[in-house]
């Protein structure tokens, strides 16, 4: 029997919820430590700012990324919030045996209970050597996901007490499971199963409307969720003015485009004054492509993007995937962006 979404943790129909993705990005001269401590900071003013979720993320082998390990750092920042309901976006599943991950989130459900989500993905979060080294039978693994999922379902549900193979702390504990995708193949699956759609639309646009409806058109009604539910994420730089808000942005640009051409992904490096070449990097088909669904400027500024945003793609839920070179920008970043999304719910 699929785990139940909290139906209280949803927000009314007029309203919109919003959540952050961490990738946990390390800057230039920072250490992982003070990587992962700035992580457990943005979670605590996400949580003072009334946000619904703070997910981590999964990646592998990169210099610039902290969230290795997902559900240590669940338990990391669990431990050190109070009510913001913490979970992973996402655990790529291939990589991972489904007993242990039932096992994982079990345990932090047992200890956090009513707080922990389980999003699960389909890629490597990682290069093909990588994923090799994970997981040798990676691409079996992925072929097999929405099997691995239904292991995952099994091993939650308190009626598998009497089965040869347990996940005993696990039983029971209704670990609400989210399909995470960026393309039509996760929207499928997500509405076959019966379960919440987020999609990655932070760095992969493209089909981002045509999943959202396929999405809603094919949605079989579960046990876990009674009616379509969808996450969508995008990048958010809230700053006091645009100008401000697009130096930010620069650290982004510079990133993406180091990606795009092959070079090693080291830190993030600090942002500079928007110039005209940046403003060409930033609108090359390739990276504009990755970046499209980016809300750059002041307050009042993204505010009014997201309206049509939000018009268009009717979401239930957005979620911020806004990695910063300076903690105090993110941070008055997310502040900003909790206060337009509540005015904008209040209809303000």
């Amino acid at each position: 029997m699929p785990t139940p979404v909290n139906e209280s943790n949803r927000p009314a129909k007029h309203s919109v919820a919003y959540s952050i993705l961490d990738l946990a990005i390390v800057s230039q001269g920072a250490t992982v430590k003070q990587t992962l401590n700035n992580s457990l900071a943005l979670a605590q003013a996400a949580e003072a700012a009334h946000y619904t979720r703070y997910w981590l993320a999964e990646h592998h082998n990169s210099d610039n990324i902290g969230s290795n390990a997902p559900p240590l750092l669940i338990g990391y920042v669990a431990e050190n919030t109070t009510i913001i309901r913490v979970g992973s976006g996402g655990i790529m599943l291939p990589n991972h045996s489904p007993l242990i991950v039932a096992e994982q989130f079990g345990t932090l459900a047992q200890l956090y209970p009513g707080r922990i989500d389980l999003g699960v993905g389909r890629a490597a979060g990682t290069d093909s050597p990588t994923a090799r080294a994970i997981r040798s039978d990676y691409m079996q693994a992925a072929q097999a996901f929405p099997q691995e999922i239904g292991r995952i379902q099994t091993y939650f549900s308190p009626t598998n007490n009497q089965a040869a193979v347990r996940a005993p702390v696990a039983e029971g504990t209704e670990v609400p499971l989210y399909i995470l995708g960026s393309s039509t193949d996760s929207a499928h699956l997500a509405a076959k199963l019966g379960l919440p759609y987020a999609f990655a639309s932070h760095f992969a646009s493209t089909h981002l409307h045509q999943a959202l409806r396929i999405y809603r058109d094919e949605f079989q009604p579960s046990a876990a969720l009674s009616q379509p539910y969808t996450i969508v994420a995008l990048n958010a730089y809230v700053a006091d003015t645009d100008e401000e808000a697009q130096r930010q942005f620069t650290s982004v640009i510079r990133m993406f485009v180091g990606m795009l051409t092959g070079q090693t992904r080291e830190p993030m490096q600090p942002p500079t004054a928007m110039t005209e070449e940046l403003q060409e990097m930033w609108h090359h088909p390739a990276v504009y492509q990755m970046l499209k669904y980016s809300f750059v400027g002041s307050k009042q500024t993204v505010k009014q993007q997201l309206q049509g945003f939000l018009a268009e793609t009717q979401a239930d839920e957005l979620i911020t995937a806004s990695s910063m070179y300076a903690l105090e920008d993110r941070l008055k970043s997310t502040r900003l962006f909790g206060e337009l999304m509540t005015e904008l719910n209040e209809g303000r």
